[in-house]
């Protein structure tokens, strides 16, 4: 196992030009739902002079902007290749150093596979302030907003969050999740054949009920169950597409009843009659 060298300290001369006047804040914006936004995070979209946001991020948080803000649409999608990480990075250092307040906001969590590390990193070594504010991530959010808890006493006391595929289109070490109890797993769409078959030869069992949330947390998310051994068959005839995030383990059991019920809970805004929830080792008395 590889590990990155540690940061050293950044001279004062790391970077060309004058110090920045101005600082980047990197902003969780959450999975989905506009209202799952911090309140520091909605803050500091409110004050700040430009906005450089990805493709997922919600319309109406783009509109809590002041009038004359500077935004920047960085997102990647089919047909438009976006402007790169380095590019990136440099717009949030040119910004910072005319004296803007720059809000780099990101969908989930920026330090989860947000590349939110790379822009403190730019920053620091520009002499740029920089702050993050965490935001929820898909790899928490999603399996919420679908009834799915991570952990489950009696069933999953473990779990893990992984790239479907790493850099250079390799694919990760399920041999090294095979005793995790839940696996989420982002950014996996395209590669589900590869996924189960990686998980299957990693000792997983074929019947392991998976589930695939799509759009989470929007009015249009859309849920797909399935077993391991059947995943991406199922997902192909029901039309799965990105983004969309992929839970494998005995929790998913729980998806069904509780998914329902906590958005028909959500709709009605007061108590109604739970349905009978799925056992996964534990009596559901004790929910």
């Amino acid at each position: 196992m590889s590990f990155l060298a540690p940061v050293a300290p950044a001279p004062s001369t790391s970077f060309e030009g004058p110090p920045a006047l101005g600082r980047v804040a990197l902003v969780g914006a959450g999975p989905g739902d506009p209202e799952l936004i911090t309140r520091r995070g909605l803050r500091y979209l409110r004050q700040a002079d430009a906005v450089v946001f990805d493709r997922l991020i919600h319309p109406s948080l783009l509109q809590e902007t002041r009038p004359g803000t500077y935004l920047v649409d960085v997102g990647k999608s089919p047909g438009k290749a976006g402007l790169g990480q380095e590019g990136i990075e440099r717009l949030l250092v040119r910004q910072a150093r005319r004296g803007a307040f720059v809000v780099r906001l990101k969908g989930g969590d920026p330090f989860v596979f947000g590349r939110g590390g790379e822009e403190v990193v730019a920053c620091r070594a520009a002499g740029v302030a920089c702050e993050v504010v965490p935001g929820i991530t898909a790899a928490a959010g999603a399996p919420a907003a679908a009834g799915i808890p991570l952990t489950h006493r009696g069933a999953a006391a473990s779990f893990a969050v992984i790239a479907g595929q790493r850099a250079g289109g390799r694919s990760p070490d399920w041999a090294s999740f095979a005793a995790i109890d839940t696996l989420v797993i982002l950014m996996g769409v395209a590669r589900l054949g590869e996924i189960r078959a990686g998980l299957v030869a990693a000792g997983r069992e074929a019947s392991t009920p998976v589930a695939l949330i799509q759009r989470a947390s929007y009015p249009d998310q859309r849920t797909f169950y399935s077993s391991l051994g059947e995943l991406s068959e199922r997902a192909a005839a029901a039309g799965a597409r990105a983004p969309a995030t992929l839970v494998v383990g005995e929790v998913v059991r729980l998806g069904p009843a509780l998914g329902s019920w906590l958005a028909r809970a959500a709709r009605v805004g007061g108590p109604i009659v739970p349905p009978p929830v799925a056992s996964v080792g534990v009596r559901a008395s004790s929910m």
